[in-house]
Parts: structure tokens; sequence; C-alpha cells
């Protein structure tokens, strides 16, 4: 396959746009990423979408509001991991030399309150399984037990994301919170917190990819990163060994061994290891997701994972910096939007056009994006 490479990305800020539609924002999206790609719209030859709530074949919808050329266009749902799965699939057809030149775009309006995951019928719904802060809790609790860690520690993830969301322009809390706030907002699933949860969040993000001896024609503004390394995967059934079993849903967000999986064989596609990475972007729907997801891709050891962010390692100017945008829980979180948004806060870093949030000499960026029925890791090089 022919070299891949990021050329342009845009986001509509994330928040609540209660007057706008899934087109208004896409619209704005894919215009700033059309710009910073330095092409024409017409230039584009195939697009994606991922989205999860906006309807049967809204895709088209949203791509049309920049002009009708005729292309495809690739309605993909994989829940919050829809953006990032379409953006893999877009790698795929591009690499091949099937297409030159692609278009991801990833969109979401939502409702206010929590979300409900999986079928209303199904065994695990019934049983309350697909109670996401529930499940996170559950391993919260059974990860402090095993490792002494206490919920002070899951609460500075919080505290450090909207540290850095107050850095973002385009991230839905701008504010940040003291680790006394965190712990005093109300409870959501003990141990975890109101002010550990993402929220539910309108917004949209787009990424220009291609072929890098067509991209090299252009003069993108940041410049062009190369998609080195990517995995993708779903659970794979595994006998129970141990209690934390029963808590950790295959193949779900929080299905560690799967990740650990994943992350090795995107690390071997880039030829790298997790030591070469110097920013990295995880999905952290709540506060332990982060610590879960820095130890699972072997950016410090199992059990490990509290401490790493009590000691401020993984802040801006630690040496393994997450989430320098502000992550789901103050970026915001608009579903099908959301892995787009992760990439593009990876671009910014690696092309050095994060502003104030920028980690200095970046050129190795990791992304952990994952959803219900997939799991996705890419890796991306300056």
């Amino acid at each position: 396959m022919e070299q891949v490479v990021v050329m342009g990305c845009g986001l509509h800020p994330f928040g609540r746009w209660p007057d706008k539609s899934v087109q208004d924002m896409g619209r704005v999206a894919i215009h700033n990423a059309v710009e910073d790609a330095g092409i024409d719209f017409k230039d584009i030859q195939i697009a994606y979408t991922g989205r999860v709530n906006a309807g049967v074949g809204v895709g088209l919808n949203v791509v049309n509001e920049l002009g009708q050329t005729g292309i495809p266009v690739i309605n993909m749902e994989m829940a919050c991991a829809s953006s990032s799965t379409a953006l893999i699939q877009a790698h795929h057809v591009v690499g091949a030399g099937v297409y030159d030149i692609a278009l991801v775009v990833g969109f979401e309006k939502m409702q206010r309150g929590m979300l409900q995951i999986g079928d209303a019928k199904s065994y695990n719904t019934l049983m309350g399984l697909t109670i996401m802060p529930g499940v996170y809790a559950l391993n919260a609790r059974r990860y402090m037990q095993d490792y002494g860690a206490t919920p002070e520690m899951f609460a500075q993830v919080s505290v450090k994301s909207h540290k850095n969301g107050a850095l973002n322009p385009n991230a839905q809390y701008q504010r940040e919170v003291t680790l006394e706030e965190v712990m005093n907002s109300r409870y959501i699933a003990e141990p975890v917190h109101l002010l550990e949860c993402s929220p539910t969040t309108d917004g949209a993000s787009a990424v220009i990819i291609a072929r890098r001896s067509v991209a090299e024609k252009f003069k993108p503004a940041g410049g062009l990163v190369t998609i080195a390394g990517w995995a993708q995967g779903s659970g794979a059934y595994r006998p129970l060994q141990s209690d934390a079993d029963e808590i950790e849903e295959s193949g779900s967000e929080l299905d560690g061994d799967t990740l650990a999986l994943l992350a090795k064989e995107a690390y071997e596609r880039a030829g790298i290891g997790p030591e070469d990475v110097d920013v990295t972007q995880v999905h952290d729907a709540f506060a332990p997701g982060e610590v879960f997801s820095i130890e699972s891709l072997g950016l410090v050891p199992q059990g490990e994972g509290a401490q790493a962010v009590w000691d401020g390692r993984t802040e801006i100017n630690g040496d393994i910096p997450v989430n320098t945008d502000g992550g789901l829980l103050s970026r915001g979180h608009p579903i099908g939007a959301t892995g787009g948004a992760m990439l593009t806060e990876i671009y910014r870093q690696l092309t050095g056009h994060a502003d104030a949030r920028q980690v200095p000499d970046a050129n190795v960026g990791l992304i952990h994006n994952a959803g219900i029925g997939g799991i996705n890791v890419l890796v991306l090089k300056r």
C-alpha cells in the first residue's frame, strides 16, 4: 500500500447548539478541513461519514452542503468509534490506490441525559450491564482494591482534562475545575462523580487524507502527517479467568486485553514502541478510562496508571501527555464526531499548531477510540 497522510482537519466547536442542524455543523467542519488542506472540495473523490443518531443516509445531506459532485458517500456507525472507523476504511481505499483524496466527516446532535446503548431486550441491557457509568465504576472499584488507588487519583484525570480544555477554543467546557469540585460533585456511580463523566454534546469534525504522492502537490497549511500504524477489532470469546473478567465486557470500551493486543499490532505496523509516543488521545468517556487505557496501551506498567496521573505525568508538560485538548471529559463527546476530533488534535500537535496546548517536539502521536462493538488504535508520525 502507498503511504497515506493527513493533510487537513477541521472542527465545528463542540457544545450545545440547539439552533443548528448536523448539516450546519458538518458544513463548517468540512469547509475548515478543505481550507486547511489547501484543496478544493471538488478534489475529494470519496467521503466517509461517522454518525450514530442522525438518521438513515444523512451523511449524503451533510456532504452535499459543500456541493454535489457525484462522489460515493459511505455512512458508518460504530457508536463512539464511528468516525475513527470511517477513517480507517478511508485509509484502506486510499492506500490501495483506488482513490487519491478522501474526506472523513463525523457529526452528532445529542439529547441530554444518560445514553442507553444496546438492544433494549438483550440480556446485558436487562441485567444493567450496558449502563456505562456503572461498568466504569465497577472496574474502578476493582482497580482500587488491586492496586491501592484512591478516588482522588481518578478525579485528578478530570482536573487535568478541564485544565487542558480551558486552553481549547473548540471545547465544550473551557473552565478549570479543582479536585475539591470534582470530589464534591454528586455520585453517578460510586466512585465516579458527575465531573468525571463526559457530557452529551453537539459538534462535527472533518479530516482530509490522501496518498502522499498526491498530497505533496498541494500546500496544506499545517503540513503532512503520516498514518503510520493502525489496528481495529472487537472482543473475542475467552473463558472467565477471574472475578475481574465478569466486570470487563469483551469488546467494550473497557476491554483492556483486546486494546493491548491492538496496540501491539499498531505499534508493529508503525515500527515503534510505546516508549516512542510523544502525545496521546484516549477514550476517556469516564475519568477512570484514562487510567485503564494508558496501561493497556503500554504507556505505563499495569497498576501504575492512577499514580502516573496523580504525579502529573499525563499533563501537557509531563512525559506522557494525554488528551491535551481536554478529551471527552472537557472537549465534549458528540459520539459520531469524537474520533475525528481526536485525530485533529494529534494532527495539530504533530504539525506544531496546538497553540497553548503544544507539546514540545511532538513527532509521534497515538489515538485510542472505542465504541460498543469496536476498538480502534492509530499511530501518526510527523
